[in-house]
């Protein structure tokens, strides 16, 4: 059963890079308290993902702030290394956080896809939301292959 509006986001560990190096983060930290607009990719580097979803967020970040929002998270079935490479080739820089997900979160929410007819094994479908305070508000599923409901551009028109 998929997340739907009204749902509370799960509890459940996310990864991220720090200097450091990696660091396990909880959804309950990201999301507890504060009003967050969450999107989430199949993977880092691929096409549509580094074409489109990533810099929309990252160029509507001010406006999307502007809007009451106090994050702009980006979430991958990818690990924290690839994440941040990502993120540095996308020039990201702190518009977007970015998180790995080593496939805790994409089962709990049933987000799940199956690529691995494409060699990218089990990811998450592509969708966009808005969290209040752990409570998804909007929720904006792309139901399948493409890009449109989950963009930047669309979901500032629903902040």
């Amino acid at each position: 059963m998929s997340i739907k509006v009204g749902d509370r986001i799960p509890s459940v560990s996310l990864f991220h890079m720090t200097a450091d190096g990696p660091a396990q983060v909880s959804t309950d930290d990201i999301f507890s308290g504060k009003k967050v607009v969450f999107f989430v990719i199949p993977g880092a580097f691929t096409p549509t993902c580094s074409a489109e979803h990533l810099p929309g967020y990252v160029n509507n970040a001010d406006a999307i702030r502007a809007k009451g929002v106090e994050s702009i998270v980006c979430v991958s079935v990818n690990d924290p290394f690839v994440m941040a490479a990502w993120g540095e080739a996308q020039n990201v820089g702190d518009k977007v956080s970015l998180y790995s997900d080593p496939g805790d979160f994409v089962k709990a929410v049933g987000m799940g896809l199956d690529l691995g007819e494409a060699g990218l094994g089990v990811r998450s479908s592509r969708y966009s939301m808005i969290v209040d305070d752990g409570v998804v508000t909007v929720l904006n599923d792309e139901g399948g292959p493409g890009f449109e409901i989950s963009s930047a551009e669309h979901l500032l028109t629903q902040l």
